[in-house]
């Protein structure tokens, strides 16, 4: 009699491998390849990435033909390990960068570790294949509480380092004892009594705190230079006429005339009788600070005690400080206005502006430059403008315009009418600066406007339409006129040309110039129509040199660059690396003097002049 045998377990299936790979090397696409082509695409590589990571997921689950324990056990301690590290992250990646960065990013590099755990471990033993991947989630997740961000680039992706790294702002508070302490005499005059009280105000050292006193350095008479009152100059329009520089930078190029650490901030520099002034941040101060033009070291120094932080744009001010007739107007990220003493730093007056005008903290905090227009001080208060008198410091008028934003007001002559503008979310608003009084008005879609608006030749005004948070929108010009019935506003043409985002740009000859996305570009202002895109200078700014055609570009990461400014053709003259770091903040040119900045250094550059 024939006994049947006993049948053997079928073998398990190997895992189906190719789904996993297939997307894992889509994501790096997606990551990695799109920003090469399309820099621009921010929204395609964020989507893109989570979308291939989420379908990772959904392969391991359904298609992978792991056994249900290790599939619905990943699964299970994906969750615990997002949840429990959301909970120990560093401070700079809580709040909405939590969702940005973390809920973001960490899904791409969990899905990337699990596929190659996958391929890698197929052929050991099963308990050893589940350690290990227990061990490689918690590790891809996990390892995000180890690191720490100092904001985003221009393209939104995170400037990562590790949590126990120093920051520059705490290498910078480390070496303060080192610097000699520079105190101001006495106020000259009795501050005004504020409608309501500021955070607390002190005149302090440089950055010490107790060290050995030494002889203040000579203020404004020690350098004589031109004057660069504020924010992108004179005309709050990037130009600077009647100089000419040298373009051969292989022969003759920038002369470094020093170098030295700074609090961060997105401030730029006003400049006046051989000294510079700017806004940063020391740790729990705000700092409006002074520092010799020649030399770059510290002449005062004033405090606040408030420290305004954003997980995208880090710490610091954002405004750039306005000199007019011996004094320094500056306006914090947190609200506080100071009227300060130029030579010293003595306070005059000082105020609060969102208390003023019931302004709500922005995201990106308070970003408005002061304007001085006759005996007022006009600042943006996040869509509501407040007119300070110059001597007083008591609100002579405001007006609410709605929207918020992060532009600053703007002084034009529109139809021989003097008149102050500022972009909002919800628009552009026109106002007389003596009283406040609207004058016109036009409603756009609400948009994030930082932007400054320019004029073209015929008095026609041009805006930008915004920022989407993920790229500009694009360029508007309008024609405003004033008659017997009052202000017309009328579109002329929209061009998608320069998509501006917090970059401004310049005109000169007919034509625009600034940043569509990360790369410069120029366009026609008959029509709109673009002329050339190139460079890829990231979220960098620039200033023009109209006497030679010439754009004097700092990018993102800290180059100098020198680009025709002429519609033909984009051509780069010459490229020379200045500081390091993300840099978003305005290049001044006083003379033949060249200031740039960022949130952790300063330096100054001699430029050779032309003899032409």
């Amino acid at each position: 009699m024939n006994i049947a045998q006993a049948s053997e377990p079928t073998p398990p299936k190997p895992l189906r491998l190719w789904p996993g790979v297939a997307l894992a090397v889509l994501l790096l696409l997606f990551r990695f390849g799109v920003p090469i082509v399309a820099p621009d695409a921010v929204i395609v590589v964020y989507v893109g990435s989570l979308g291939c990571a989420v379908a990772i997921l959904l392969w391991w689950l359904f298609l992978s033909r792991a056994p249900w324990s290790e599939r619905l056990g990943a699964l299970l301690l994906i969750i615990v390990a997002l949840f429990g590290t959301s909970l120990i992250l560093h401070a700079s990646l809580a709040g909405p960068a939590r969702f940005m960065f973390f809920f973001g990013l960490a899904p791409t590099t969990l899905g990337l570790a699990f596929v190659a755990w996958a391929a890698s471990t197929r052929g050991l033993a099963d308990g050893l294949r589940r350690t290990t991947m227990a061990a490689t989630i918690l590790i891809a997740v996990g390892g995000w509480a180890c690191v720490r961000t100092a904001g985003v680039t221009n393209d939104l992706q995170p400037d990562l380092h590790w949590r126990w790294a120093q920051t520059p702002e705490e290498r910078l508070l480390a070496q303060a004892t080192n610097e000699p302490i520079v105190l101001p005499p006495a106020p000259a005059a009795t501050p005004a009594t504020p409608a309501v009280t500021p955070a607390p105000t002190k005149a302090a050292p440089a950055t010490a705190k107790a060290a050995p006193a030494a002889p203040k350095e000579t203020p404004a008479a020690a350098v004589a230079g031109p004057e660069w009152p504020g924010f992108r100059g004179p005309r709050r329009d990037g130009m600077i006429p009647g100089v000419q520089i040298i373009t051969d930078w292989a022969a003759s190029p920038p002369v470094e005339l020093w170098r030295r650490p700074i609090g961060p901030g997105w401030s730029s520099f006003a400049v006046h009788g051989g000294l510079i002034y700017t806004q940063e941040q020391r740790g729990d101060d705000e700092v409006v600070s002074c520092y010799n033009a020649a030399t770059g070291k510290p002449v005062w120094v004033h405090r606040d005690g408030a420290r305004f932080y954003e997980s995208g744009s880090g710490p610091g001010p954002r405004g750039t400080p306005t000199l007019s007739d011996g004094r320094v107007y500056a306006f914090g990220a947190t609200g506080i206005v100071n009227a300060l003493n130029a030579n010293d730093g003595a306070v005059v007056w000082s105020r609060n502006a969102a208390s003023d005008t019931g302004a709500t903290m922005p995201e990106w905090g308070f970003a408005s430059s002061p304007l001085v227009v006759g005996d007022i001080v006009i600042v943006a208060a996040s869509g509501r403008l407040i007119g300070y008198d110059l001597a007083t410091g008591n609100p002579r008028w405001q007006a609410r315009t709605g929207g918020g934003g992060y532009s600053s007001p703007h002084l034009f002559t529109i139809g021989g009418v003097t008149q102050v503008l500022l972009l909002t979310g919800h628009g552009a608003t026109s106002v007389a600066p003596a009283d406040g009084k609207l004058l016109w008005e036009y409603p756009l879609r609400t948009a994030m406007r930082i932007v400054q608006p320019a004029l073209a030749s015929d008095g026609e005004i041009l805006m930008s339409l915004g920022d989407s948070g993920m790229g500009g929108s694009g360029l508007r010009r309008l024609a405003v006129a004033h008659g017997t019935g009052g202000w017309t506003v009328q579109d002329r043409w929209t061009s998608t040309g320069l998509k501006l985002k917090f970059n401004d740009f310049v005109v000169h000859n007919g034509h625009a110039f600034g940043f569509d996305g990360s790369i410069l570009a120029c366009i026609d202002l008959k029509d709109g129509q673009r002329k050339w895109k190139g460079g890829r200078y990231g979220g960098g700014q620039l200033v023009l040199l109209p006497d030679q055609d010439l754009l004097l570009v700092l990018s993102e990461e800290g180059e100098l660059a020198l680009v025709g400014a002429t519609p033909d053709q984009f051509k780069e003259l010459a490229r020379f690396p200045a500081i390091e770091g993300k840099t978003w903040n305005h290049p001044v040119l006083a003379g033949d003097r060249l200031l740039v900045r960022n949130g952790q250094e300063m330096a100054a550059f001699r430029l050779s002049l032309s003899r032409r």
